[in-house]
């Protein structure tokens, strides 16, 4: 094993969290500016929870010795350095992600974004868009079983909902789902779903899951909500499923993203839309700082990540 302590890059704004780590150099730099980042001799990079991650990982494929990066983001579907050990940030963003799903899903189903115009409008209105709905006794899809969908499981069984899981392969069932079900089975489990949540990273086999043909069996009126990646549903066929009144969607992310000004989806009735923040946490922060302290320490006595994706 090298004599020398491995050496790794941090985004000012993680070092408060990440604090001393026995046994590793940490060389801090300002995220916001390229020419700040160390040049060679590191083994390890970490990206900023606000840094756009592709551009900054091809940067990174030309830095003499690098070993490793730790990415911020749950999602691995950027361009991955060639040779170079790549981790995700696992558990990072459960929370603040899946808190945010539930807040989708909710706001639609009872109709908060009519009554956020009205309130703007001055106008006490007890109308609705469509009929009343609620979480309670519906049965809400959630595909893409791991981290973030297991913490909005928790939250949407609060709800008293009935939540189906579905992730890459069958398994048995935990304390939240009797049975968690393949993803082949998906579209045999879309006709009887009030809600389907997507939560699972995009990759070649999940790019484009929901087309035209998933979004026809879903059941009239059923809600669409997307904090995985855009490309996970196709948004042709989503727009046109919910310009006809048919489906309603709630999406936290977007293909294109971001989202042209003007684009169809902004003032599709039945859509609501926000840029892509669902990790915006106070404590994504502490979190990430935690994640890494332990990536790190791991790295210093074994010379490997953990979590690493692209392999």
């Amino acid at each position: 094993m090298p004599s020398r302590p491995p050496v790794a890059a941090v985004p000012e704004e993680l070092v408060p969290y990440l604090g001393e780590v026995a046994g590793v150099e940490v060389l801090p730099y300002d995220h916001e500016d390229p020419n700040t980042v160390p040049g060679g001799g590191r083994d390890v990079d970490v990206l900023a929870l606000s840094m756009i991650a592709g551009p900054w990982l091809r940067r990174m494929e030309e830095v003499p010795g690098l070993r490793a990066v730790v990415l911020a983001s749950a999602g691995y579907e950027h361009a991955l350095p060639g040779g170079v050990q790549l981790a995700n940030a696992v558990g990072v963003h459960d929370t603040a992600t899946s808190e945010l799903g539930l807040a989708l899903v909710l706001a639609v189903q009872r109709h908060l974004p009519h009554h956020v115009l009205r309130q703007a409008q001055g106008v006490w209105d007890r109308s609705a868009p469509g009929p009343w709905r609620s979480l309670a006794d519906s049965t809400v899809l959630v595909v893409g079983y791991g981290g973030i969908g297991t913490a909005l499981a928790r939250r949407l069984r609060a709800c008293e909902c009935e939540v189906v899981a579905v992730a890459s392969t069958d398994r048995d069932g935990d304390d939240l789902v009797d049975r968690v079900h393949g993803i082949e089975h998906l579209p045999d489990l879309l006709p009887a779903a009030d809600v389907v949540v997507l939560t699972l990273p995009l990759t070649d086999a999940t790019h484009g899951l929901l087309g035209a043909k998933e979004l026809a069996a879903l059941p009239d009126h059923a809600l669409v909500v997307n904090i995985a990646r855009g490309p996970v549903v196709d948004t042709d066929a989503l727009l046109a499923e919910c310009a006809s009144g048919r489906l309603r969607a709630a999406l936290d992310v977007t293909d294109p993203e971001p989202l042209p000004d003007g684009h169809p989806l902004f003032s599709t009735p039945g859509v609501l839309v926000v840029p892509h923040v669902g990790g915006a946490s106070p404590a994504s922060l502490p979190r990430m700082g935690s994640y890494l302290r332990s990536q790190l320490e791991v790295y210093r006595d074994t010379r490997q990540l953990r979590h690493t994706v692209g392999s």
